[in-house]
């Protein structure tokens, strides 16, 4: 009898040990990063199996989420990447040779790339850098000019297990002197439209200055910040006195920062209509959050006159003189990210994701 129970206990802790496995392999494989999966598919082979089939590539660019490294180039150069952890997070060509012709990176989001070819018609593609999947766009209506002020925006949903996008373009009007105007593309008409909206008074949009922030996206131009509601299709603009630094999204919301002396500012949009107010308004547009100094240990006298190339939630990544450099709002940590010279980086996040096209 005891022996019975003995061995009863024993499969019964065997099948703990089974489901635990599958605990493992079906709920915390698709929250890694895609190249620590693709060392993992070594593990076994039923690993291999798990990790290759195209939901779990979905449920993994559902559930891995967080900024992986960044894609910086100068332009008519080639990119690089700069992985947050080199051992779990990359790609097998950062280059992008894969593509059919060398390219200028204008826009990334959630582990997809937008990026325009040099050569001809300058087409755009979309593409994964992990899975090397590329699309070619049609070409688009208007002519969005030399260095186009792309964005694009995906959002990995649930019942879209094929990419869904949409890229939107601000380019000067043709028709009208000093107004912009707006050209979106979606991935499910696969065709470009002509917005029927037209911001009159937004002067020279900065290409490399769009963000997306819930459904509005946003350009810095000389003297102002432009903004464009996708839902709405309509545009506003305010004035921005001090606007440089750059634009990103932290808390939800528009955020704009910038370095002044040792430390680096961080605010936040409060109110877009302050030109509105009452005289004596206490009311401001911009808000301060956040006030960052750099760890002089790491960044030495890099930290007077950095330059910022990107914001989020999570990190802030600036360049000066030959390095680039993270720091992480959670836990304050300063961080060398690359020793790699250069000059007017454009920075875009990425994410390490088996997202498919």
């Amino acid at each position: 009898m005891d022996r019975g129970k003995k061995s009863g206990l024993a499969a019964r802790n065997n099948r703990i040990y089974l489901d635990f496995k599958d605990i493992i392999r079906e709920t915390a494989l698709p929250f890694l990063p895609a190249k620590s999966l693709a060392k993992f598919r070594a593990v076994c082979r039923d690993w291999r199996l798990q990790i290759s089939t195209p939901f779990f590539a979905h449920h993994q660019s559902l559930s891995f989420r967080s900024t992986s490294g960044f894609f910086l180039q100068n332009r008519g150069e080639s990119p690089f990447l700069i992985s947050v952890d080199t051992n779990s997070c990359g790609v097998p060509d950062p280059s992008l040779r894969f593509l059919p012709e060398p390219v200028d990176i204008k826009s990334s989001s959630n582990g997809l790339l937008c990026c325009q070819g040099r050569e001809g018609d300058k087409a755009y593609y979309i593409c994964n850098p992990v899975t090397k999947q590329w699309k070619k766009l049609p070409k688009s209506n208007a002519n969005h000019g030399s260095d186009p002020a792309i964005v694009l925006l995906f959002e990995p949903a649930l019942l879209n297990f094929v990419a869904e996008y949409k890229i939107i373009c601000a380019f000067p009007s043709t028709d009208f002197g000093e107004a912009t105007e707006f050209e979106i593309y979606s991935s499910r008409e696969d065709s470009w439209e002509v917005a029927g909206e037209i911001c009159f008074g937004a002067r020279k949009v900065v290409p490399k200055s769009g963000v997306h922030v819930n459904g509005v996206v946003y350009w810095m131009t000389p003297t102002s910040i432009l903004a464009f509601d996708l839902t709405n299709e309509r545009s506003q603009f305010f004035r921005c006195y001090d606007n440089y630094g750059i634009l990103g999204a932290f808390d939800g919301k528009l955020c704009k920062v910038y370095a002044t002396g040792d430390s680096i500012r961080l605010n936040i949009l409060a109110n877009t209509h302050t030109n509105t107010m009452q005289m004596g308004s206490q009311t401001r547009m911009w808000l301060e959050k956040k006030t960052v100094v750099l760890d002089s240990k790491i960044v030495g006298d890099g930290a007077m006159g950095c330059s910022i190339l990107h914001v989020d939630n999570n990190i802030m990544v600036v360049h000066s003189g030959e390095r680039t450099f993270s720091y992480d709002f959670k836990s304050r940590a300063t961080k060398l990210l690359s020793g790699r010279d250069g000059i007017n980086y454009r920075c875009f996040p990425y994410v390490n994701s088996l997202i498919s096209l």
